[in-house]
């Protein structure tokens, strides 16, 4: 992954809620919509944090490989969940400046 395009991390369906939380786009999102925005944010952000997790104890020996090869690197999972949590975040603060929590 480079610098000069952290996105690269994201397959497509991450690239467009990562879109979906830019401030332009989310103030034109109804309350359900973004409801339905950050439940999917979570949801990936959570599958790649664990994935990371994963990755990480199998690179310091700490468990038996998931596939044939233990992992030999987990920056761009890393990566990926960091992403993800900004544009969890971005969401979150938009329901909360509308005053809408579920």
């Amino acid at each position: 992954m480079t610098a000069t395009d952290p996105l690269r991390a994201l397959d497509r369906e991450e690239r467009e809620l990562d879109a979906q939380s830019q401030p332009d786009i989310l103030t034109t999102l109804d309350d359900r919509q973004l409801t339905t925005l950050i439940g999917l944010l979570r949801l990936r952000r959570n599958r790649a944090r664990d994935i990371s997790a994963r990755q990480g104890r199998e690179m310091r020996g700490k468990v038996a490989p998931k596939g044939s090869t233990a992992a030999g690197g987990n920056e761009g999972t890393r990566s990926k969940a960091e992403l993800l949590t900004a544009a969890l975040d971005r969401a979150t603060a938009e329901r909360e400046r509308r005053g809408t929590v579920n």
